[in-house]
């Protein structure tokens, strides 16, 4: 299993929300680019980026910083927030940033998500954010009436192969992965029929969470606030996920060709 370190700007810094909620923000570093570096050194391959700022008012305002997290760092960079054009997207991709994710767009805008998977391919992922069963957009604020099986089926037939799910309920709580959720969506007639890889984000508090999400065959796993609060050490979250045990498969995956010619 990959593992994930998370960096959300906002403002130019590195801060966390709780549940999503922008009135309940922690700032951890002013700066991001350090903190990516730190993920390198560490021994991480990837990164992923959310632009808060950008995930409410869908422009890029933290452009020219995600840029400079991927330049210096060297880490496979996805990012998301705010990806709700073609246009977006491009600006993205053509700069190098190496996976972006939509979600307002994936779920409101299918056209628009199939038309990004047959230019880009793999370099375009979907973010599935779940409040009480239901798909969440426009930066978690509004609910839609979207169900996981129904998203994951739209996503399948739209050609994307990589979803990053969060737990609204648990991201940023501490309160440990939502891994009986990933089961579960691993199991959907859609995931299998498609080849849908799934990312677990929100709540992945302990090492024993990484432990689990390994075991239950998860291609990533996003760690955020614990890694900032020091409750789980990154180098041993990635000693863990690499145990023989993760059923990850490398495939075409961008990710792991990275970690196979270093």
């Amino acid at each position: 299993m990959l593992i994930f370190p998370a960096i959300d700007i906002y403002g130019g810094k590195a801060v966390r929300l709780f549940k999503g909620d922008y009135a309940r923000m922690t700032v951890y570093s002013e700066d991001p680019v350090a903190v990516a570096e730190a993920f390198a050194e560490a021994g991480a391959t990837c990164v992923h980026v959310v632009d808060l700022e950008g995930a409410r008012s869908g422009t890029t305002p933290n452009l020219e910083l995600i840029l400079r997290i991927r330049r210096e760092s060297g880490l496979f960079t996805e990012v998301g927030g705010g990806i709700r054009t073609r246009e977006t997207a491009a600006r993205y991709i053509d700069n190098g940033i190496d996976r972006v994710i939509l979600g307002t767009a994936a779920a409101r805008e299918p056209a628009l998500l199939r038309a990004l998977t047959a230019e880009y391919g793999e370099r375009i992922a979907a973010g599935v954010d779940l409040r009480d069963g239901y798909v969440a957009v426009n930066g978690w604020t509004e609910r839609t009436g979207l169900t996981a099986a129904e998203f994951f089926r739209q996503l399948g037939e739209a050609g994307v192969n990589t979803a990053i799910c969060t737990d609204i309920s648990r991201d940023g709580a501490m309160r440990g992965a939502n891994t009986s959720l990933y089961r579960e969506l691993l199991t959907l007639p859609a995931t299998a029929e498609y080849g849908i890889r799934l990312i677990a984000s929100g709540g992945v508090s302990t090492i024993e969470d990484v432990r689990e999400l390994t075991a239950a065959g998860l291609y990533g796993a996003i760690i955020g606030k614990a890694y900032y609060t020091g409750a789980i050490d990154l180098r041993e979250a990635l000693r863990l996920a690499a145990e023989p045990d993760s059923k990850t498969d490398a495939g075409s995956d961008p990710v792991l060709k990275k970690e196979a010619a270093t």
